[in-house]
């Protein structure tokens, strides 16, 4: 392949526009021919499922998606304003959020992007992906 000093860029560009959706995932650059960065494949497939089975204390996620909710509020839709009331992660591999809010209904996707974001820049967890649900928390008399 030819190279010059942009051959990096124009791919790092090109792969970021066909993988939009896993804008998370690292890009390595290496080559087969010369072995040149061969070595950085194990190193960063090590780093990521160490994020992929990260666990993040509920207090410490709390904290997290308070300050993420007081930076900025939920969207109001039609009069109605989403309350996030607490997190916890049941799962890892991929790490699962479960958000607790007044009407999930209520959440846009938009709001669920910039959260997701926010724990990825909070928690360190730049290369795994992430799974976030939102459900309604029951009222104490529907239980």
């Amino acid at each position: 392949m030819e190279k010059d000093t942009n051959t990096i860029n124009r791919f790092k560009k090109d792969i970021g526009a066909a993988l939009a959706f896993m804008s998370y995932a690292p890009m390595l650059f290496i080559s087969a021919k010369s072995g040149q960065r061969v070595n950085r494949v194990l190193e960063t497939a090590d780093a990521v499922y160490e994020q992929a089975c990260r666990r993040i204390p509920t207090g410490r996620l709390n904290e997290v998606i308070g300050e993420a909710v007081m930076m900025n509020e939920p969207p109001s839709d039609k009069g109605r304003m989403l309350r996030v009331y607490y997190a916890t992660q049941p799962s890892v591999r991929p790490p699962l959020f479960v958000i607790f809010v007044n009407d999930a209904e209520l959440v846009h996707f938009s709001y669920e992007r910039y959260l997701e974001n926010y724990l990825r820049k909070s928690f360190g967890l730049d290369g795994t992906p992430i799974r976030i649900r939102f459900r309604n928390k029951k009222k104490e008399n529907e239980a």
